[in-house]
């Protein structure tokens, strides 16, 4: 499993239970996209697994980001690093 989420109070709670590689990035991007088209979210708050996340995890998470962000949602990550959050342009959690 790649992911787990709930929805708590309007918001979607994602949690990815390891970094992502380039053979499971997109499918994480999908049941996200998936989850917020299901859930339509007042935010979404996405734990990721590393502070530091590997660059498929960057890839998956900025593309949940530009969607979250045409679709009006704010995109939240936590345990995330200052320096991943700036890269994302995203607030902490």
């Amino acid at each position: 499993m790649l992911i787990s989420h709930a929805v708590r109070h309007h918001a979607l709670h994602v949690t990815l239970h390891r970094d992502l590689d380039v053979t499971n990035r997109a499918a994480a991007a999908l049941q996200i996209q998936a989850l917020v088209q299901a859930h339509r979210p007042t935010r979404v708050v996405v734990a990721v697994p590393t502070a530091e996340p590997t660059p498929a995890t960057l890839s998956a998470l900025a593309r949940a980001h530009r969607m979250c962000a045409s679709l009006g949602i704010p995109l939240a990550l936590s345990g995330a690093s200052a320096r991943t959050r700036r890269l994302l342009d995203v607030t902490g959690e």
